[in-house]
């Protein structure tokens, strides 16, 4: 495949949900013409086979356009929940007491049934629980392995199978579900390029979705959980790129707080050169409205200052009523942003200090050259996506044009800062690679006549992870003439 659509004027990523509002063919080709790099597959919501059509059609628009298109798959997690009222509902009281047992007896003002005995054997004295996204507040005061007996915090009306969040303990819980497996490994059957995993509270969780994926997919950590920070540098370590799942941080911990730990996570998950998605609630508002406030643009603004690879939207263009101008407005605002003349200061203001390796030598050089040589672009040759990953780690002046030998790896990249990823032949000899280099940068208009580019590769070729050679190259008129457009 040899990508003819050109790359953004843009760096940073944006990752679309795709739901109710935009599963057709037709509505994905505009998300994507608006804007959308990445679309979001939400395992949560309908049965798998209504997602069969959604991933057929984004390969179909990618087939159509010849550029290589990521799709990542989340996972919905364990979901906890009281059981059902006699009445339906209550009014719980502040200051009152209130139980959760392990009784199947539809429960009343006192006490309900609690499905969860993990929640039984993690309980402390003194740990809140909280209900209906936080809406309501439970302390505990006393408990055992049967009941839970709680104070009421903060009251409100309760009603059947509403969610309950833990924010004080550590479940003895696997991160993956039934469904979950289920819904992975129909997901990697259709091809996902990437797959998210909900409830990840310690590094130990990624371990089973690693062995599930076996490779066939990246693997992408939903940081939503508050023993999940604490132990931030070993799960980004044991991924392959992180989420910062904010509306559910914004659940479990004080609104005040998520602000410094999106720029927290940001940060870990860069100086570990890993893919960071800041999400939820973006644009929130555009739900309903064809215009956002000027906080969630200020909030998008944010992300992008901070050097996040991707800003995602979920319910805006999954169910909202405006999602094409959802992801344009996303587009707008990210674009705006990297204009600023002060952007590039603000990127770097999270040290990225290189690794002891000859590879991580040469893309922190080869960023200091591009501003040097005042380069158009970087051109890398990769197999595993490695090398891409270290040249978007320094956060680089201009684009990384990757060329690639595997569909797959062009499809990953696609979260990737300033990266634009080309499927494509690989090559054997190093005039062949400063030949390509040269014709794939003019073919995606990323360089024209005159202009340099700098290209990063590994000698032996088609050996990875040995990236050694960097080498910079002026593009001639005369190859403006004579580049073969039909090579692949």
């Amino acid at each position: 495949m040899t990508a003819m659509f050109p790359p953004r004027n843009r760096k940073v990523r944006v990752l679309a949900t795709l739901g109710p509002a935009s599963s057709t063919p037709e509505m994905i080709e505009k998300l994507f013409a608006a804007g959308a790099d990445a679309f979001r597959v939400n395992m949560s919501h309908g049965d798998q086979e209504s997602k069969r059509p959604v991933i057929a059609a984004i390969r179909g628009l990618e087939k159509k356009l010849g550029r290589p298109t990521t799709i990542l798959a989340d996972l919905q997690g364990p979901k906890l929940r009281v059981g059902q009222f006699a009445e339906g509902r209550v009014l719980l009281e502040t200051g009152q007491r209130f139980v959760l047992d392990q009784d199947p007896t539809p429960g009343d003002a006192t006490r309900v049934r609690l499905p969860h005995k993990e929640i039984f054997a993690a309980a402390e004295d003194g740990a809140r629980l909280l209900l209906d996204d936080g809406k309501m507040v439970l302390r505990v005061v006393e408990h055992d392995a049967d009941r839970i007996v709680t104070e009421v915090v903060v009251g409100g009306t309760l009603s059947n199978n509403k969610g309950l969040n833990v924010p004080d303990m550590v479940l003895p819980l696997a991160a993956l579900t039934e469904k979950d497996r289920s819904d992975m490994a129909f997901a990697l059957d259709c091809g996902v390029d990437w797959i998210a995993m909900s409830f990840v509270q310690r590094p130990e969780d990624l371990a089973e979705g690693r062995k599930l994926i076996g490779g066939r997919a990246a693997l992408l950590a939903k940081i939503e959980k508050p023993s999940a920070v604490q132990r931030l540098e070993e799960i980004v370590e044991g991924c392959d790129g992180v989420m910062v799942a904010r509306g559910d941080l914004g659940v479990e911990l004080p609104p005040e707080s998520v602000p410094p730990l999106q720029k927290r996570i940001v940060e870990t998950a860069r100086r570990q050169g890993k893919p960071v998605v800041v999400a939820t609630q973006m644009l929130e508002s555009m739900i309903t409205s064809p215009s956002p406030t000027r906080a969630e643009v200020s909030d998008v603004a944010t992300a992008v200052y901070d050097g996040a690879d991707a800003i995602m939207l979920s319910a805006e263009s999954a169910a909202g009523a405006w999602p094409v101008e959802s992801v344009t407005m996303m587009d707008s605002i990210a674009t705006s942003v990297e204009l600023d003349p002060g952007h590039g200061d603000r990127v770097h203001f999270t040290v990225t200090k290189p690794d002891p390796t000859t590879a991580d030598a040469l893309a922190e050089a080869a960023k200091g050259i591009a501003v040097t040589v005042s380069a158009k672009a970087m051109v890398c040759f990769t197999s595993s996506g490695s090398t891409a990953r270290r040249l978007a780690r320094e956060r680089p002046s201009v684009p990384i044009l990757v060329l690639t030998p595997e569909i797959d790896t062009a499809r990953k990249l696609g979260l990737l800062w300033g990266v634009h990823a080309v499927h494509t032949r690989d090559v054997d000899s190093f005039e062949e690679m400063v030949g390509k280099a040269k014709r794939m940068a003019l073919r995606h208009g990323i360089a024209g006549a005159g202009d340099s580019i700098i290209v990063c590769a590994g000698v032996p070729f088609k050996t990875p992870g040995s990236t050694n050679v960097l080498h910079v190259v002026r593009l001639m008129g005369d190859e403006l003439k004579g580049y073969a457009r039909g090579e692949a």
